[in-house]
């Protein structure tokens, strides 16, 4: 299990019904992305901040390692505003409006992502998926994503089984070594994931499969405080924002 799924399985909110933390983590990604970024993006980067850490309960390593990944790509991304090319100052030049415009996309970018690591840190996949029939989507859909979800996580664990494998019988000595290692163990993969793939079917066939999974998904219902609170947080932020909106210069 990856540790951002250990971590909602594991959460504060892990019985809260996925709608609600859909209302609070999602609307803040929202806002995020249609506030102003001064202050509007910064005001929903830290309120995300302190909703992870505060009630949601995410210990900050494991949030840090999560987010470093999305915020390597929005750095990557405001970095490239910083230039120019063509125009009067060569090929390749510094924008003259650069370090504005990347603030700004970092601020969005990196406020958004926060909204969605909250609804992804407190919310199962397990318990969305079967519950996006009811919201109009076809359950074939449903049931494919379910399935690779599940072989994912088996995936994972056959490629780490013979990575240690391959470890324990000297297979990374050398550069030589690492590429015969990463073909047998990308061969490796792609054989056992054939191999899971027929003992599903018929592991299903056996017990009378007849096109939709049926799962149990643990009872919840739809807080109407918690859903009335994030609403009238989401609304405070946007008017705290234009209230205090300021050019970033």
């Amino acid at each position: 299990m990856l540790p951002i799924d250990a971590a909602a399985h594991s959460s504060r909110w892990r019985r809260r019904h996925p709608v609600d933390k859909a209302v609070l983590g999602l609307g803040l990604t929202l806002l995020a992305i249609s506030l102003p970024p001064w202050p509007g993006a910064a005001l929903v980067l830290l309120t995300a901040l302190v909703v992870l850490l505060g009630p949601a309960g995410v210990p900050r390593r494991r949030l840090w390692r999560a987010y470093r990944v999305p915020l390597g790509f929005c750095v990557t991304g405001a970095l490239t505003l910083l230039v120019q090319v063509g125009g009067p100052g060569g090929f390749v030049s510094l924008a003259g409006d650069g370090p504005v415009r990347a603030g700004e996309l970092l601020l969005r970018t990196s406020a958004a992502s926060l909204g969605v690591l909250l609804f992804a840190f407190t919310t199962p996949m397990s318990d969305l998926l079967p519950r996006l029939v009811r919201a109009g989507v076809p359950a074939p859909v449903v049931d494919v994503a379910l399935v690779t979800y599940r072989m994912s996580f088996l995936l994972l664990d056959s490629v780490r089984r013979v990575r240690e494998a391959q470890a324990a019988r000297l297979g990374h000595t050398s550069r030589a070594a690492e590429w015969r290692s990463l073909a047998g163990l990308g061969a490796t993969a792609f054989v056992r994931a054939f191999d899971r793939a027929v003992r599903l079917q018929a592991g299903l066939a056996g017990r009378g499969y007849d096109g939709t999974l049926r799962v149990l998904v643990p009872e919840a219902r739809v807080s109407v405080r918690f859903t009335t609170a994030s609403c009238a947080l989401l609304a405070a932020l946007a008017v705290l924002t234009f209230v205090l909106e300021r050019p970033l210069t």
